[in-house]
């Protein structure tokens, strides 16, 4: 009977442990900041993986050869592009826009949770205009969502 008990907490044990596993998906959503709603905004969402090991080199003092990858084996083909509004019209700022990209994104991040995604982390970063010539500028935020991987 105890060897029973103990196979069987033990096969408890390896089943936990692979259900512990997860995995991530990033969504990235790139608000246009240009001035007179001339820049593009976008969902978007890989559909193909990559591993990362594939594009990367160690560098050492020995060897300090540069990366060599090759720039359209990284690029991926299969991707969805979901369009957003740009935050700027020719009349300046358009909240309509904002609050119309924010029930998309909402809309994109309820499919997700309800696909079995938790968002796990949300990071940002802005690079806006730089004065009167520069006439550039995105707000780019990244979602990092995490699962039990699927078995």
């Amino acid at each position: 009977m105890k060897k029973l008990l103990l196979v069987i907490g033990f096969g408890l044990v390896l089943s936990l442990d692979s259900f512990s596993q997860v995995e991530y998906k990033v969504i990235t959503s790139v608000e246009s900041i240009v001035p007179s709603g001339l820049g593009r905004s976008r969902i978007v969402s890989a559909n193909e993986n990559k591993n990362y090991k594939d594009y990367t080199s160690t560098q050492t003092e020995d060897d300090n050869s540069r990366n060599k990858s090759d720039r359209s084996d990284i690029r991926v083909k299969d991707f969805d592009e979901t369009k957003l509004l740009n935050f700027y019209n020719i009349g300046g700022i358009r909240f309509q826009n904002i609050a119309a990209n924010d029930a998309v994104i909402t809309s994109k991040i309820n499919t997700m949770v309800e696909e079995g995604w938790d968002l796990a982390f949300v990071t940002s970063a802005v690079e806006s205009d730089a004065g009167k010539d520069d006439g550039q500028g995105i707000f780019i935020t990244r979602y990092i969502f995490k699962r039990n991987k699927q078995q």
